[in-house]
């Protein structure tokens, strides 16, 4: 069976709401005000790390420290509010059925901790829809490292070279090349206007155009 694998945040779900709160919640303790705003979101979907760097040096004081110090705070207060204010991209889900209905095997392989990423897709009621989901502890490695991407395809029932990975960011390209498998980044994300550059085998403008992708580049 031919797979397709998602990206979790800035691919499926515009999660950087609440991944912006609780990296301000960080900033909160540390004495400042919100550091970071919504304009941001493209920060955020980097990830808990970046985001405390990219506070810290906002503020004049960046300190790798400081940021392994506060990353388990930010996870711990992004687990408590972790679906407040994330919501799909138009048509994801859609696109996700109409996959299936096709023959396509999906799943997720995300730099998301797994636990986390399971309760948001179980409390966004989409959990049941993916036969996989890959976090960044699932295994002793992460993306850009080809294999979790391999696993997800796996555990979704497909042979893991033929899959594709759809993301938003040059760290799922990358996961795609190392994995010498087709990737198609979203242009609807924070950074869309920078996957042009990055130059993968499809960009995906609009989840409706997604079946015809996938069966163009797998079959």
């Amino acid at each position: 069976m031919e797979t397709v694998i998602f990206d979790l945040d800035g691919t499926l779900a515009d999660t950087s709401g609440d991944l912006l709160a609780a990296a301000n919640a960080c900033f909160q303790q540390m004495g400042e005000g919100d550091v970071l705003t919504q304009a941001d979101a493209g920060v955020a979907l980097r990830g808990g790390k970046f985001m405390l760097r990219a506070g810290l040096e906002r503020l004049g004081r960046p300190d790798e420290a400081v940021v392994e110090a506060f990353y388990p705070v930010l996870l711990e207060a992004y687990a408590a509010d972790l679906d407040r204010r994330t919501v799909f991209y138009d048509g994801a889900l859609d696109a996700v059925e109409a996959l299936k209905l096709d023959g396509f095997g999906v799943g997720i392989c995300t730099n998301k901790p797994e636990a986390l990423a399971v309760e948001l897709m179980r409390r966004l009621g989409a959990l049941d829809r993916f036969a996989s989901l890959v976090g960044a502890d699932t295994l002793p490695v992460r993306k850009p490292d080809p294999e979790p991407l391999f696993e997800a395809a796996r555990r979704a029932g497909g042979h893991p070279e033929r899959c594709l990975l759809v993301g938003d960011s040059d760290t799922d390209r990358n996961t795609a090349r190392a994995a010498g498998v087709p990737s198609v980044l979203v242009t609807f994300g924070p950074s869309g206007e920078d996957m042009a550059a990055l130059e993968p085998e499809a960009l995906l403008h609009d989840f409706a155009d997604l079946p015809a992708i996938a069966r163009a580049l797998l079959r």
